[in-house]
């Protein structure tokens, strides 16, 4: 059947067949997949922060010691 513009009838998606044991509510790995996931993700971001952090800190400080004294092939 052609969809118009106007008929939004059967418009969405379909839903997900449900496995016989999340029917009989075993529960699904899905959930636990999604918590690792989401667990993995936020110590991903926690490391990035740090180096950030770490970057940041090692620009910030100053290098005029390294300038200031000349080196022995210098001379």
């Amino acid at each position: 059947m052609a969809k118009s513009r106007n008929n939004l009838l059967g418009v969405g998606g379909q839903r997900k067949k449900l496995s016989r044991a999340d029917q009989q509510g075993a529960g699904s790995a899905r959930v636990a997949d999604r918590k690792a996931a989401e667990d993995k993700k936020q110590e991903l971001v926690r490391k990035m922060r740090e180096r950030a952090e770490t970057q940041a800190a090692t620009t910030a400080e100053p290098s005029g010691e390294q300038d200031a004294s000349p080196s022995p092939a210098q001379s």
